[in-house]
This record gives structure tokens, sequence and C-alpha cells, in this order.
């Protein structure tokens, strides 16, 4: 009978330890060394500023993390998010949408509704075609990016524009929306959005037959689950959310750049595949992806408060997944 060294076991219980903790003591250290040298760091308003940064990513992130359930995954939520924040605020400053709330609900119903194409689309790529999930995203991210930029006639949207057709636009972007855009309204949604992804993922049939998916799909076929719906199910949530993502984007500034969505992508990834290893669940969730989205944010204020080169910031981001990613392979060994 061999016996097992303890060395060896404290090895195994320290890296199961780290893995499942790893992320909420990395968040919990950064806060303590960042608010030591920098007072202002633990400000009230700093953290308000940090949460704010973080929401719209979280939103986009989520999306991915309903991806993540099916061992898919949605390189088009940037591109989905820039069709969004483009469609949302034409309605508003082309066809002077906003004029009412009914007149701005609509418009961001209409909004959802057309970038609901990005997932139908998703959808026929890789469960029609079968062509592997991030070839079939990846074109989709050029082909909508594509649409979004030909459509806004390859400039942004601003108020007090001449629209491409040579008219001057009359229409402002509504009060109403611009208040969805800032604290704590933005926070409130970001938090119901989890918390509602945390609900569906967890407690209902639909998530954990997503979840079976993911885990094994031939599996999860042959237990009766229709396993091709419930990949399009995961790729219209991913479409959803990167599309509220986009009109947050406008209610925050107001107009609609070009690839304004772009820059969540990157941020969307990390996020929910850190929060995989959070509390050692080893699944993506919703809580998880909102953690990773936070440990970014703290560690990208606090570097750029710490004058640290704004384009060094990407090296940090990209250890800490790269660390994430890596603790979460050990532990499933």
């Amino acid at each position: 009978m061999s016996v097992k060294a303890p060395g060896r076991d404290t090895k195994a219980l320290v890296i199961d330890f780290i893995a499942r903790w790893g992320v909420l003591l990395t968040i919990v250290i950064l806060l303590i060394v960042f608010s030591v040298s920098m007072p202002f760091f633990r400000s009230l308003s700093n953290m308000i500023t940090i949460i704010r940064a973080v929401c719209i990513v979280t939103i986009v992130a989520t999306g991915m993390t309903f991806a993540l359930t099916v061992n898919g995954i949605d390189l088009s939520v940037g591109s989905t998010a820039t069709l969004s924040n483009t469609v949302c605020m034409t309605f508003f400053i082309w066809f002077s949408m906003g004029t009412t709330i009914p007149g701005t609900l609509l418009a961001i119903f209409l909004t959802l509704s057309i970038c609901m194409i990005v997932a139908v689309v998703n959808g026929f790529l890789i469960v029609k075609l079968k062509i592997f999930d991030m070839l079939a995203t990846l074109a989709t991210l050029f082909m909508f990016e594509g649409v979004a930029m030909t459509y806004a006639g390859g400039g942004s949207i601003n108020e007090r524009m001449v629209r491409p057709d040579g008219v001057a636009a009359t229409g402002t972007v509504p009060a109403f929306l611009r208040t969805m855009g800032r604290e704590p309204w933005i926070i409130i949604i970001m938090l119901v959005l989890v918390f509602l992804a945390f609900l569906f993922l967890t407690f209902t049939k639909h998530g954990r037959y997503m979840y079976a998916v993911g885990s094994n799909i031939e599996a999860a076929r042959l237990s009766g689950i229709n396993v091709q719906k419930y990949r399009v199910i995961a790729y219209i949530f991913s479409a959803m959310l990167a599309s509220i993502g986009g009109i947050l984007v406008g209610a925050r500034v107001g107009n609609a750049q070009i690839n304004s969505g772009a820059p969540y992508l990157m941020g969307a990834v990390a996020a929910a595949h850190i929060g995989i290893s959070v509390a050692g669940i080893g699944r993506p969730n919703a809580f998880g992806t909102l953690a990773g989205a936070l440990l970014i944010g703290l560690l990208e204020n606090g570097l750029i408060m710490a004058s640290v080169p704004y384009y060094t910031v990407n090296i940090f981001k990209g250890l800490i997944l790269a660390i994430a990613l890596a603790l979460n392979s050990i532990r499933k060994k």
C-alpha cells in the first residue's frame, strides 16, 4: 500500500485554495495595496467610479458567460454592441424617436430586436453549418462591424449632425436614456441583469441543460436534451446582453462612435474566463463574471492612478487572465 507524502498533500491543498479563492484574494490585496499607497483610491467617489466603469463590460461579459456555458465563445459581442449603439442613436438623432418616454422605449425595443439578427446568424453558422464557434463569431465580428459602419456612413452619430443623405438631423438623445447611463441607474441595471442571469443558470432547468451541454454535449444529447436549441439560446442571450451594453454606451456618452463596442470584447472575454475560477465553482457563472470584471477594473484604475503608462495596462490584464486560466487548468487536473 502506497502512502502519499505529506508535502504533496500540502502542495495540492495550497493549489486548490489558490484556484478557488485566488481571484477574491487578489481583489482584496489590490484594494489594500492601492489604498495604502494612494489614500484617494479608497474614497467613495473613486469606488463608485470603478464600479461605474465596469458596468458595461460586466453586462457584455455576462452575455459571454452564456456562450461559455455551452462550451462556446462569442467574439461578436463587441460588434453587436457597436451595432446596437449605432442603431439606437440613429433612432433618436436621425428619426427623433426620443421626444416621449414611449417613443424612447420603442426605440430601445427595436434596437434589441434588430440586434437579434446577430444571434440568428451566429446560430445558423454554428448549429446548422457546424462552423467552429470561434471562427463563426470572428466572421460575424467583421460582418456586423461593417454593417454598423456602413449604416452610419462611416462616421459617428452626433446631435446636430448632417445625415449621410444630406439632411440635417434635428433629434436629440432623450434625458430618460441619459439617466440610464449615470449612477446609480447604470449600476442598478448591471446588478439586476447579473442577478437574473444567476437565477436563470442556477435555478431553472434551462440553465442546467445549458451546463449539461457545455459539460458533455454527447451525453446531453443522449439524455434527451435538445442540444441545438440550447446552443442557439446561449447565443441569443449573448447578443441581447451585448445589445443592452451598446445602448448603455450611448446613454453614457450621448452619441455613437465608430467601433464603440470593440473595447469591450477583450474585457468581456477576460472577465467571463476569470469568473470560472471564483470560489471554486469551476464553471461559467454570473457572479464570478462580475468578480472578474471588478478585478480588472480595480487593477486598471489603480495602475492609472499610480501613473503607470496606459499602454502597459493591458500587459497586467493579460497576465491576470493567463494566471486565472492556468490555475483553473491545474485544478481540473
